[in-house]
């Protein structure tokens, strides 16, 4: 039972990808977990306002099964699951997060300077943060794995288009505003 407790190797986590996606393809579903969103407003009667949640919402319950799923999993992986162990990171990152003030690399999954501390800087990030990924998403149609592993299973142009636009904003973030932010 000891490979359920550690880090699965990327050819098994990407074949359980491919087998679901090829299930889903199979069962005429589209995998984004974005559209729970606009699924989960549409159950709670946002359809009466606003034409874009005026849609069959119970054809995609079994997203809303999936982001349950998910959210059960990330629970039990942090509090139930013994042992965890941080994924290994470059000493070259650390070194580099540390100029920038975080510390905690390496240590933690995330950045407890960013999210471990209340500030009205921290908060505002978070905040701003949301907005952005929240009009992204909805401006790409969707979310990095809507895209990337749903679109491009499907071969769509316009997703391929969106993970390129994803992966330069990603480099964007990390090599320009990331130093920007956090050198303040």
């Amino acid at each position: 039972m000891d490979w359920l407790y550690g880090p699965w190797p990327w050819y098994v986590g990407g074949a359980i990808v491919g087998l679901v996606m090829i299930f889903l393809i199979w069962m005429g579903k589209s995998f984004g977990f974005s559209s729970n969103f606009r699924t989960i407003c549409s159950a709670l009667g946002a359809g009466r306002t606003c034409a874009f949640f005026d849609f069959n919402w119970k054809a995609q319950k079994w997203n809303l099964l999936f982001l349950l799923g998910a959210i059960i999993g990330g629970f039990l992986s942090a509090y139930i699951i013994p042992n965890q162990s941080m994924p290994d990171i470059s000493p070259t990152t650390i070194e580099r997060l540390q100029l920038l003030g975080i510390t905690s690399g390496g240590e933690s999954y995330y950045p407890t300077e960013l999210f471990g501390i209340w500030s009205f800087k921290n908060v505002s990030l978070l905040i701003l943060g949301g907005i952005l990924v929240g009009f992204g998403t909805r401006y790409a149609g969707g979310c990095t794995s809507g895209h990337a592993i749903s679109g491009l299973s499907d071969l769509q142009l316009p997703s391929l288009i969106a993970v390129i636009g994803f992966f330069i904003g990603g480099l964007f973030m990390v090599h320009v505003l990331f130093p920007l932010i956090f050198t303040i």
